[in-house]
């Protein structure tokens, strides 16, 4: 397959020039009064949202309040939101194929601003790409957007602008955004349901484990333990959890009918569904038996028999859901693709990043935690381009600690797009809010992902800058500090360790703590000395790093138990309920407080 260089996915982000007239202008977006925002009278709920959503943002910019109307009533001063005969009039309906939907196209000329995408979301997504490039508006949280005065004139145009995201499929795995589809849309994150305002999700799910619930042991295991892998001379058909302690054996036919049954019965039950999963479960006991053993030779990998059946599986898909695609993981002994076999079109790969090292960029030469990953890319990009990629981007031990990736969100991103990538999980904190730094890094994340040429150092620091005001600088130098610490000690971590395999020592957790004792100095209101308080959880996490361990003596427990206490109220302030992807804030506090001595 010939793969997206850089240089081509770029072109699909730039603004498509306009052949302009002789007497055409500009329009002055401070000077809107007396304008009417149009929508159609069939806009679909989505139009309708993005037509309120102008209108509000553009009333906290200026001080106007723009009417909307569902029949214009003059030809120019208009501002035209979603498809409608109006629209097509003012500017055309630009190429002929059918927006996809989240295209959008922007158009502002000669007493016109037109914005207009495909359903269900590129109208609503080309409101905020207005507002955003044009009007100087920032999504940063579900409770914090800046929209910055617009007094002085501004002149926008004449502009015909059309942009095509480059992922279909975005997902900045924080709680922040789960929790609130109304930011998710804000922040073109397509992947949250919500209110049919929001424009919905894509129909694209999440390729996860499914072997568990399509082929369980608690049905099969005891009649037929051939259905499972064979490890050590055992069927592993009696085991607690299927997840994490078994797998089928992949060539026995009765598990491909009971598989491809199971996967049309729920086909069946969501119809409106674009692709289904069929993939290993959460362990590396993949089937040992001759059979699937010779396939696994034959291939360099025991992804052989896992695409062999997930491709056996997908061609009695396609036969009665031709639209349907099946999709697979390719993670941990299923990484490396096969020597022959080759995904059928209706196969998607899944291509998961967990053994590689979270603090260089996933493309480093010099980091051999992440070199055989890009090797793995390039050889699936040679036998498809159905290629979406599972990231892993906090340390699920410890989700409040300082994880030191906060550089690699970008190039990760732009490498993964340039090599073919249709959809990108950034698998963080996704089952807790108030993890570490959690607010600037869904921010950094989400707008990588709708745009990867943006720079993310930028977006880090217009984060700061925005959220926190004067406090921003010595969070700023802390960050800063940590990431070239890390980089100096020439660490190399993935995604689960504790402080010191991310080089946090006492010099860096007094660091922390200065950094965000000055910052809190410097808040000047107290909504912003509540968002740098928790922010400041990580500097207390690092802190109380010997009590989790467990202290060395009593005096050590005296010295350390006032942090304990301001950690832990800080926590239920801000409420964080996750201390870890499976250790909730409670349990966490039990730890802390019988180490101290105190239960």
């Amino acid at each position: 397959m010939a793969r997206c260089t850089l240089a081509v996915w770029l072109m699909t982000l730039s603004i498509v020039p306009h052949v302009r007239a002789a007497d055409e202008a500009g329009v002055d977006i401070s000077r809107l009064r007396g304008w009417q925002i149009v929508l159609d009278p069939d806009a679909i709920p989505s139009e309708v949202y993005a037509a309120e959503e102008f209108r509000a943002f553009y009333q906290q910019a200026t001080g106007t309040e723009l009417p909307i109307v569902r029949q214009a009533d003059r030809a120019d001063r208009l501002i035209l939101i979603g498809p409608s005969p109006a629209l097509e009039r003012a500017i055309g309906n630009g190429d002929a194929d059918a927006p996809g939907p989240e295209d959008l196209r922007i158009v502002v000329r000669d007493g016109l601003v037109a914005i207009v995408g495909g359903r269900p979301r590129g109208t609503l997504y080309g409101v905020y790409t207005l507002l955003e490039d044009y009007l100087g508006v920032r999504f940063l949280t579900a409770d914090h957007t800046h929209v910055p005065p617009l007094q002085a004139p501004r002149v926008v145009g004449p502009l015909d602008r059309r942009y095509h995201p480059p992922l279909r499929f975005r997902w900045s795995f924080y709680g922040e955004t789960n929790n609130s589809p109304m930011l998710a849309a804000r922040l073109r994150v397509n992947t949250i349901a919500g209110d049919e305002r929001y424009g919905g999700r894509t129909g694209q799910s999440l390729i996860g484990h499914t072997f568990g619930h399509q082929i369980p042991v608690s049905k099969y295991g005891a009649e037929h333990p051939e259905y499972f892998a064979l490890r050590d001379g055992k069927r592993l058909a009696d085991v607690h959890n299927d997840w994490f302690e078994t797998e089928p054996c992949l060539t026995h036919p009765d598990v491909l009918d009971i598989v491809t049954r199971s996967v049309l019965d729920e086909l069946a039950a969501h119809p409106d569904r674009e692709n289904i999963s069929v993939s290993q479960n959460d362990n590396a006991l993949h089937c040992l038996c001759p059979t699937c053993t010779a396939i696994d030779e034959r291939e360099g990998t025991p992804m052989g028999s896992l695409l062999e059946f997930v491709n056996a599986v997908a061609d009695r898909v396609a036969r009665e859901h031709p639209m349907v695609q099946v999709g697979t993981l390719s993670y941990w002994y299923s990484r490396k693709p096969p020597r022959t076999i080759r995904p059928r079109p209706n196969v998607q790969i899944q291509l998961c990043s967990i053994e590689c090292c979270l603090v260089h960029p996933i493309n480093d030469p010099a980091c051999e935690l992440n070199v055989q990953f890009c090797q793995d890319m390039d050889a699936w990009g040679q036998l498809t381009r159905n290629i979406f990629i599972w990231n892993y981007n906090t340390n699920f031990s410890n989700y409040l600690l300082p994880c030191p990736n906060l550089r690699v969100i970008e190039p990760n991103i732009r490498y993964f797009v340039a090599h073919g990538a249709q959809g990108v999980f950034m698998q963080a904190a996704g089952n807790s809010t108030g993890a570490e730094l959690s607010d600037l890094r869904n921010y950094v994340m989400a707008n990588l992902l709708w745009d990867p040429s943006r720079s993310g150092q930028q977006l880090i620091d217009e984060f700061l800058d925005l959220h926190y005001g004067p406090a921003a600088p010595p969070i700023r130098r802390f960050i800063n500090l940590y990431h070239d610490h890390c980089l100096a000690q020439g660490i190399h971590r993935n995604c689960f360790g504790q402080a010191a395999d991310y080089g946090i020592d006492a010099s860096i957790t007094q660091a922390a703590m200065d950094a965000f004792a000055q910052a809190l100095a410097l808040a000047d209101t107290d909504v912003r000395r509540a968002r740098v308080e928790k922010a400041s959880i990580c500097a207390y996490r690092c802190a109380i790093d010997p009590v989790w361990q467990k202290p060395q003596d009593a005096a050590d427990a005296a010295r350390l138990r006032p942090l304990v206490t301001q950690f832990l109220d800080l926590c239920a302030k801000y409420e964080v309920p996750m201390f870890a992807e499976v250790k909730t804030m409670e349990e966490a506090r039990k730890r802390l407080q019988f180490h101290l001595g105190d239960e």
